[in-house]
C-alpha cells in the first residue's frame, strides 16, 4: 500500500449542507433558522446574550493572588557551607563566593550534614539546621531584616517607595 492508495472510511466524509440555495435544495428558505426574530437574520455575535452582561465579560480574568509583602530568601543548605570550607557564614562571604546574590535575604536550611564547627549570621534558620548547627558545636545568629520588624515595604506600590 503507498500513501496515494489511502483513502477515508466508506462515510464518513460528508459533503457539508448548502443551505440558501432556493426551495430545490432541501435548506431552501428560512435556511434552517426558522422563522423571524434575532437569530434568523445574520448580524449577531457568537456570545450575544442579549444585552445582559456576556459571559466573556462577567468572569474575572486575572487568576491567583501575588502577594505585595512576601518577603523572599535565598536558601543554603548545609551541604553547601561545609563544600564552601568558610568557618564563619554571613551574607558577605556566601556573596564572595558566589552562592547568594546581591543584596538577599538569606536562609539557612537543613538538607546534608554538618561534621565541623561554624559560625553562622543569617537572617532566617531552619529548626533542623539550627539542631544540625549547634550539634556539630557551632553558633547561629539571626541577623535583623532590613525592613524592621514589621512588614516589608509593598512591592510596585508608588506610594510606599517614596
Amino acid at each position: 500500500m503507498k500513501i496515494h492508495d489511502l483513502k477515508p472510511a466508506e462515510g464518513s466524509n460528508r459533503r457539508r449542507k448548502r443551505v440558501g440555495r432556493g426551495i430545490g435544495g432541501h435548506g431552501g428558505k428560512t435556511a434552517g433558522r426558522g422563522t423571524k426574530g434575532q437569530k434568523a437574520r445574520s448580524k449577531i455575535s457568537a456570545g450575544f446574550e442579549g444585552g445582559q452582561m456576556p459571559l466573556h465579560m462577567r468572569v474575572p480574568k486575572l487568576k491567583g493572588f501575588k502577594n505585595p509583602f512576601r518577603v523572599e530568601f535565598q536558601a543554603v543548605n548545609l551541604d553547601t557551607i561545609s563544600e564552601s570550607g568558610l568557618d564563619e557564614i554571613t551574607p558577605q562571604s556566601l556573596l564572595s563566593k558566589g552562592l547568594v546574590g546581591k543584596s538577599s535575604l538569606v536562609k539557612v536550611l537543613g538538607r546534608g550534614e554538618l561534621t565541623r564547627a561554624v559560625t553562622v549570621k543569617a537572617h532566617a534558620v531552619s529548626k533542623s539546621a539550627e539542631a544540625a548547627i549547634t550539634g556539630a558545636g557551632g553558633s547561629v545568629e539571626l541577623l535583623p531584616m532590613p525592613f524592621g520588624n514589621g512588614r516589608p515595604p509593598a512591592k510596585g506600590n508608588a506610594l510606599t517607595n517614596r
